[in-house]
Order: C-alpha cells, then sequence, then structure tokens
C-alpha cells in the first residue's frame, strides 16, 4: 500500500518513471518479420520460469500495530475452494515483542503467526510471510520507528533477530509452502536509503538465514515501492517482488492515505489516462514491467506482491485496467496476490458504490472481480 516515505512518494517515482527517468523503452526493429521473431524471441526468454505462477490474496489481521491477529479460517478455505493457491501475511513486528524492545520476542504473538501458516498449510496455500513493517522500516505511518534499518547496525541486528527467529521456527517446513518476503516496499533511494544500503541490509539477511535454513524461498521486493527491480541482487539466487498498482491515479483514486492531490484527481478512465505528462494504456503498462521481465530473464523468480484498485475508482475502469495488468503479468508467468481479499481493495466487503453484490456466507462477494481474477 502506498505511503509517504522520506518526503517522496510512490507517485513522484512514477512521475520520473513516466519522463523517462527509469523505464526503458521498446527496441526498434526494422521490418515486420524481423519485429515479429524478435518479439517470441524475447518473450520466451522473458518469461518467469522460477517461481510457480502463484495467484491469490494479503490477508490484513496483523498489518497495523492496532491489528488483533485473529486470523479467519473462512478467508484460507474460500481462497482454495475458489481455486487460488497463495497468501501473503504482511506483518507488523510490534505483535511479537515485548514492553515495546525489538530484542525481546514474546511467544504469544509468534503463535498467532504460526496460526495463519498451519492455516494455509491446511489448505495448499503457499504462506508468503512477510515483515510490512520490520525494526527500522515501514512505509506505513502510524509508529515512529526508533532507528533505520538502512543505517544504523542496531536495527539491523534486531531485523536479523526476527528473520532468523522465523527461520529457526519454521526450517522443518519446505519453501514451496513457505517463503520469507524481507521488507515490504523499500522506499526511493534517497540519504535514508541509498540503494547500496538497500543490497547491504538484503545480503546480511540472507546470509543470516541461510545459516538457520539454507533452503527457505526468500522474496526481496524491489526499490522504489518495488516498482523497480534490483539486479544487483541477482546473483543472491532470491527472488524478487513487483506491484501492480501503476498508475496511481487509478490504484490510489481519491484513497485518503495518497495526500490532498488525490482527492482532487479527475474522474480515472481506462485506457487514455493522463498522468505526469504521459497517456497509460496497455503499451505504456507492457513498458512498466519490461524490466521485471529482462529480470526473470536472468534467472530471477518474480512474484507480485500486491496490487488492485481503492474503492473509489469506478468499477468498470477497475476491471478494464486489471484485466490488462494481469494479462501481462500472465504473459510473463508472473504471479499476484490481490491486495486484499476483505476490505476496500478487495472481492468482498470493499463498500464500492457501483457494483451489484453477491451475498456470500454473510459477506458482499465482488462477483465480476472474482471471475477477473480467475481468469488469469
Amino acid at each position: 500500500m502506498t505511503r509517504e516515505v522520506a518526503g517522496l512518494t510512490r507517485r513522484a517515482f512514477l512521475r520520473a518513471a513516466a519522463a523517462g527517468a527509469v523505464l526503458g523503452g521498446l527496441p526498434a526493429l526494422s521490418g515486420a518479420r524481423a519485429w515479429g521473431q524478435k518479439q517470441g524471441m524475447e518473450a520466451k526468454q522473458m518469461t518467469q520460469t522460477k517461481l510457480p505462477r502463484w495467484r491469490g490474496f494479503n490477508l490484513l489481521e496483523m498489518f497495523f500495530v492496532a491489528s488483533d491477529g485473529n486470523w479467519q479460517e473462512d478467508d484460507f478455505r474460500w481462497m482454495a475452494d475458489w481455486g487460488f493457491d497463495f497468501v501473503r501475511l504482511p506483518l507488523c513486528y510490534t505483535h511479537w515483542i515485548e514492553d515495546d524492545d525489538p530484542l525481546k520476542i514474546a511467544e504469544a504473538g509468534l503463535a498467532k503467526v504460526d496460526r495463519a501458516v498451519e492455516l494455509g498449510r491446511k489448505y495448499g496455500l503457499h504462506v508468503c510471510v512477510n515483515f510490512h513493517r520490520g525494526p527500522g522500516y515501514s512505509v506505513n505511518r502510524e509508529r515512529q520507528e526508533p532507528f533505520n534499518l538502512w543505517k544504523d547496525e542496531a536495527a539491523l541486528e534486531a531485523f536479523i533477530l526476527h528473520w532468523t527467529t522465523f527461520a529457526e521456527r519454521y526450517k522443518g517446513i519446505g519453501g514451496s509452502e513457505v517463503s520469507f518476503n524481507l521488507i515490504n516496499e523499500p522506499a526511493a533511494p534517497v540519504a535514508e536509503m541509498t540503494r547500496e544500503d538497500h543490497e547491504r541490509v538484503v545480503r546480511a539477511t540472507v546470509k543470516a538465514i541461510r545459516e538457520v535454513d539454507p533452503d527457505r524461498l526468500i522474496i526481496a521486493d524491489g526499490v522504489q515501492w518495488a516498482s523497480v527491480p534490483c539486479p544487483e541482487l541477482a546473483d543472491l539466487g532470491i527472488a524478487q517482488s513487483c506491484r501492480a498498482y501503476a498508475p496511481g491515479r487509478i490504484s490510489h483514486y481519491r484513497a485518503e492515505w495518497a495526500g490532498p492531490d488525490a482527492m482532487k484527481w479527475p474522474e480515472p478512465v481506462w485506457p487514455g489516462i493522463e498522468e505526469w505528462g504521459k497517456t497509460w494504456d496497455r503499451s505504456a503498462l507492457e513498458e512498466f514491467y519490461r524490466p521485471w521481465a529482462e529480470l526473470a530473464a536472468q534467472g530471477v523468480g518474480v512474484h507480485c506482491g500486491e496490487g488492485g484498485a481503492y474503492n473509489k475508482t469506478p468499477h468498470p475502469v477497475l476491471l478494464a485496467w486489471l484485466r490488462d495488468v494481469l494479462d501481462i503479468l500472465k504473459s510473463h508467468n508472473i504471479g499476484y496476490a490481490l491486495w486484499n481479499l476483505r476490505g476496500a481493495f478487495g472481492i468482498l466487503d470493499s463498500e464500492r458504490s457501483d457494483v451489484d453484490y453477491e451475498d456470500f456466507h454473510g459477506h458482499k462477494l465482488d462477483r465480476k472481480l472474482l471471475e477477473l481474477l480467475l481468469e488469469f
């Protein structure tokens, strides 16, 4: 989810990207036949092959500091019944510490994570354990961290302690069942976190986890809030995670946390929304995901850990845009996890004003969105 970090936002990143600072262009080729041959070759080479194309949802029962950690078994059951095979758990580390001490780990909080892991295994869902807030960093500004993960050794020490605790706890469970997604959405590289800082933290944490559990599947989000891949980590043998939120004027239209400008954006359309001096359409999305396909071509596993649009985005626009997003991801064999299952981005209880909901065990089901997800 988008939050402002270090004076920058994902919107600021996408503005730069749209101007050409980040996203590469498509190759210029002469002759229709040569173009077709080149595209066919690239499509084969740029298909993600290291991970299954997992599809599923984020569950938020331990997402906020004030969350209760009471996972709903029905969520896991329904996902499996619909045919999904992946659940991501964005977690806040304060749920398993005592006295606000990041070096003092509490069993009761860990037991709540255990329950979600076991529910995932019970229903045949791959469980991705993610620190949405880890010691020293989160995109969510509900809590001020006492130190900086990217600069302070004390923060890195605590971060590694927490991950090695999970590594020890789950080392008897295979990587096909449980993965570790290190930290949600590292921000844009600035003074508070350079790209070198990010690489150092990831390498140190991966090394520590593997000393405990050599076979654990580890996933690192890209930088720029998981929008830009990190080829400098390709030699580590870990996977990387992207996002499905671009363009922001569709995914975060009238989202309160996206800043006051989001409340003034014109009602979005798809294709053809104008944002940051650029018209967004299918080809712009293909360009946006191209660096991730190129990363996959290097033999790196890629998965899309979050995506979707807030409930103020018109439903027909959401469906049309998300169809293009999912089709592009599928063309590269990249799986996804919708943010979220229940809530403003989800298929249940999203509180959209323009959806004819279907009653589903006392919940309001967005059948059209569910059917779209199942297509891909």
